[in-house]
């Protein structure tokens, strides 16, 4: 980005339109929502585009303007406008964010293969993406497919097309599954650097976000159709999110006489690309916590590394966590409700984390603007600026909240009571980790060490036992059982605590 500088060269808006594109919507996404809501997801999705995604973009870009020098990350954005602690926090909990994703990437993994190798789902018990611009031309080809096999079928459609379908009932099951459209329109914020190296930012970032905006809601609508004229969105396959795209490549291929060809090619296509996006997510995301926070908060057997410079206990950190995801659901019935019990997890926990960008051009945009000049500004006036970003916020939030509720599974059965309280148990173990570990480095920096062999033992085996044990308990038909996981949940934490204050052996003098 430097050398752009020097030689006078800058990012147009259509490549850093292309850029958003890609960190914004996937094949997937489309799959996902199309469960959750079949064809009136059309309806949510213009509603998404021009009511979230354009605002949500400009003020992306905003922030990326004021805070240029700090590389435009969310955790600096907040660490400039809060303070260390709360930069720390948001970058805690942009990491945790990404274990739900990395463990439902692993599950990709499976599906891959067994469609790969049998072309069936029989391996049950979605890319490939190496640069904008192919994603988009996937997308383009998808849809061509689609309306040239409605053309050799003489229009017939699995679901039918009328104004009923396609608008949505806005009742409680709809508003839960707003923070997966959610979920499937951020990440925006990855652009944002890069609003400092346009020509002519005022101009232009807004014409790339518009663009973004256009893109986005001719794919999604129009694959949305298209996934309609091959499935019947009003009996659907209840394992639609984890086979969708092969189901909808099979029947293509049938309809086009090349049998399973096109399951084959996109089954491997997307077994490489989620390869090379878990090696990436396991690295990148570790890599950027250790970094991205200061010694006052991370202790110091995170930050340690190896001879090559790799953060080992970081990984190790990454990994247990994982694991312990991917523990919590265990019980579930079949591999279908774990694969959409993860995904709706991604729906709750990155929509929380979205919050802060929200909260963040609040802060700018409120009675100290004045101490935040940018280069790009969206919306002159501050006052109205203030409550766009609060409006955003609010809907954000509830759709976190909301988006606790299962999917997928009848309401008030026991599968929904149980993924219920594993949603709940995975967001305060993945967020609440993130606020021990400031006290785990004042112990470091007080004692010389935070625990000694002998505290790190029993506490580790206290919390892995107790979450075993809860995880079996959710799993039975025992009644009261919640009550008794809140129980042995409290004794445990308080058995840990106990151990956790005691002085460790071999501490230094306290100063």
């Amino acid at each position: 980005m430097d050398e752009l500088d020097k030689k006078g060269n800058y990012i147009s808006w259509q490549t850093l339109a292309m850029m958003a594109f890609v960190t914004v919507i996937g094949l997937e996404d489309i799959m996902y929502n199309f469960q959750n809501q079949g064809m009136a997801v059309i309806t949510s999705w213009v509603l998404m585009m021009f009511l979230y995604v354009v605002p949500y973009a400009l003020i992306v870009g905003h922030l990326g303007s004021v805070f240029n020098h700090e590389g435009g990350g969310l955790s600096s954005w907040v660490r400039a406008t809060d303070g260390e602690f709360l930069g720390y926090f948001t970058a805690w909990t942009y990491w945790a964010a990404s274990i739900p994703y990395v463990v439902d990437t692993a599950n990709c993994l499976l599906v891959d293969v067994g469609w790969g190798l049998t072309g069936t789902d029989e391996f049950e018990d979605p890319k490939f993406l190496s640069t904008a611009m192919f994603t988009a031309i996937i997308f383009v080809i998808f849809i061509l497919l689609t309306f040239s096999g409605l053309a050799k079928s003489g229009g017939k459609t699995a679901t039918p097309f009328t104004w009923k379908t396609i608008i949505p009932k806005f009742d409680l099951k709809y508003f839960s599954t707003v923070g997966m459209l959610i979920y499937a329109v951020n990440g925006s914020e990855l652009v944002a650097p890069y609003v400092t190296r346009m020509k002519d930012p005022k101009r232009e970032f807004p014409k790339a976000m518009i663009a973004l905006a256009l893109m986005t809601c001719f794919l999604t609508i129009f694959s949305s159709i298209a996934l309609g004229i091959y499935i019947d969105a009003n009996h659907m396959p209840n394992d639609l999110k984890m086979n969708g795209e092969y189901y909808v490549f099979g029947a293509m291929g049938k309809q086009f006489g090349v049998g399973k060809l096109f399951v084959y090619i996109y089954a491997w296509a997307s077994f490489f690309y989620n390869v090379a996006l878990l090696s990436v997510l396991l690295d990148a995301m570790t890599r950027m916590l250790i970094s991205d926070t200061g010694d006052k908060y991370m202790p110091k057997f995170l930050k340690k590394t190896n001879k090559d410079g790799l953060p080992i206990n970081g990984y190790i950190l990454t990994v247990f966590l994982s694991g312990f995801i991917m523990v919590l659901g265990i019980f579930l019935p079949d591999m279908n409700d774990i694969f959409n019990w993860l995904l709706n997890l991604n729906g709750i926990i990155s929509p929380a984390v979205t919050c802060w960008i929200f909260y963040s051009f609040m802060k700018v945009r409120g009675k100290n603007s004045s101490k935040y000049p940018s280069v790009y500004r969206y919306i002159k006036n501050d006052t109205f600026a203030w409550w766009v970003g609060f409006a955003l916020l609010a809907v954000t939030a509830v759709a976190t909240v909301l988006g606790f509720m299962p999917q997928d599974v009848k309401e008030g059965s026991w599968v929904w009571w149980y993924e219920l309280s594993i949603n709940i148990v995975a967001c305060l173990v993945l967020i609440g980790l993130g606020g021990i570990f400031p006290g785990i480095r004042r112990r470091e920096e007080e004692y010389g060490l935070a625990f000694d062999k002998q505290q790190w033992t029993w506490m580790i085996a206290l919390v892995l036992g107790s979450i075993v044990f809860n995880v079996w308990l959710g799993g039975t038909t025992i009644k009261l059982r919640a009550l008794y996981i809140v129980i042995e949940s409290v004794i445990a934490l308080l058995a840990v605590w106990l151990i956790g204050r005691r002085l460790p052996k071999g501490a230094k003098a306290s100063k």
